[in-house]
């Protein structure tokens, strides 16, 4: 009897244990068919990263750390299940970012961080020789609170630094004596307050006499580019005509008329040479006018 119920509880522990097998298989195969796997590789401290850690696509998560080891003393790999609807591509990167009061810890964690970078990746495949798809990594980024307080208290520090190095004695005794000259001014601005009301009220009875003289200047320029403008324009054409109609007669003159009046001199220099000829002749023989002109001489005869 008591051999019966020990083989009874085996099988029913065996049953168990079988059941508890087929339940993890089952939820393996849907944890794979809804999940895929990536590694991330990083030279980086990742301190504060742990299993289980959320990863996030653009600020929605997508997924968790599975794993977290050194695959070699200056690398650490980790390894991330994400929902295969997450649109992981080549342009995908990962970042170790923490966020909260600190670091790490209750009032913080670390989480990864995943973006597109740069225009649109195509789907990341595994590579060959590798277990899994390889996302790239982004330098780590820390968003905590304790972190911006001590970039916070640097930047302080620096401003701290350099009011000191630029308020010196010097620039101080400078400032005030600005200061000084600014309350002067102003005392002698309330002091002439009335003058400067006059001025002011003489200003504005100025611009009202100033409005008849630039009507009538506006009336003047409009006198002159509807009216004496096109009349200027109208006398320049006049002159550019009679400059052509010069510019023909001189053309003229020098082809013709200089020609033809210098043939006429030259007639006029041989009439001229022949008429003192004809003188000189009449001058030694009047009788020319007479018997007409006379043979030559002959031998012996006196001229």
């Amino acid at each position: 009897m008591a051999t019966s119920i020990d083989v009874r509880a085996k099988l029913v522990f065996l049953g168990i244990l079988a059941a508890i097998a087929i339940a993890a298989g089952v939820w393996y195969s849907v944890s794979a068919a809804t999940y895929a796997r990536y590694e991330i590789r990083s030279r980086e401290p990742v301190s504060g990263l742990i299993a289980g850690a959320p990863v996030e696509f653009h600020g929605v998560e997508v997924g968790q750390v599975k794993e977290v080891r050194l695959s070699d003393p200056r690398n650490v790999r980790i390894l991330v299940d994400l929902h295969r609807e997450a649109p992981v591509t080549s342009a995908t990167v990962a970042t170790i970012t923490g966020r909260g009061v600190a670091a790490r810890g209750f009032t913080g964690y670390v989480y990864v961080s995943l973006e597109d970078a740069g225009p649109p990746g195509v789907p990341l495949a595994t590579a060959p020789g590798e277990a899994y798809p390889v996302i790239s990594i982004a330098p780590a980024r820390s968003v905590s609170l304790d972190t911006s307080i001590t970039d916070l208290n640097r930047s302080v520090q620096s401003v701290i630094a350099l009011l000191q190095s630029t308020l010196d004695a010097q620039t101080v005794a400078s400032m005030k004596e600005s200061l000084a000259a600014v309350q002067q001014v102003t005392r002698t601005l309330a002091a002439n307050n009335e003058k400067l009301g006059s001025l002011i009220a003489n200003a504005e009875r100025a611009s009202t006499q100033m409005q008849p003289l630039l009507q009538s200047s506006r009336a003047t320029v409009q006198t002159l580019q509807t009216q004496l403008l096109p009349e200027a324009q109208a006398t320049v054409e006049q002159l550019n005509r009679l400059t052509a109609n010069t510019n023909e007669a001189v053309r003229y003159l020098q082809t013709q008329t200089l020609p033809q009046a210098q043939r006429t001199v030259t007639r006029l220099d041989d009439l001229t040479g022949t008429l003192n000829d004809t003188a000189t002749r009449l001058r030694r023989n009047p009788s020319i006018l007479v018997r007409g002109d006379a043979a030559p001489p002959g031998p012996g005869e006196a001229q």
